[in-house]
């Protein structure tokens, strides 16, 4: 990599406010506020709107759409293969 042209990576605490889920990793985006980690180290932290622990598709709790009734009312509507 070219030095001088990257930003700086370093460790970084996003929290799932939503979930009350944390989990520290490293990343180039910086915070304002700053939390106390389990290893007793400070990190920035960077709040998000949803993560894996509050995610429909990860909780199962996604809904699942009912195709086969959205297709027979769609050739109910406008007619089956059958018709032609």
């Amino acid at each position: 990599m070219k030095p001088g042209i990257h930003p700086p990576y370093r460790p970084v605490v996003f929290r799932d406010r939503a979930a009350g889920f944390a989990f520290l990793t490293r990343s180039t985006l910086t915070g304002d506020r700053t939390v106390e980690w389990e290893d007793g180290q400070t990190y920035p932290v960077i709040d998000v709107e949803i993560s894996s622990a509050s995610h429909p598709f990860y909780t199962g709790k996604a809904r699942v759409l009912d195709t086969a009734g959205r297709v027979e009312q769609f050739e109910r509507r406008y007619g089956g293969r059958a018709d032609r």
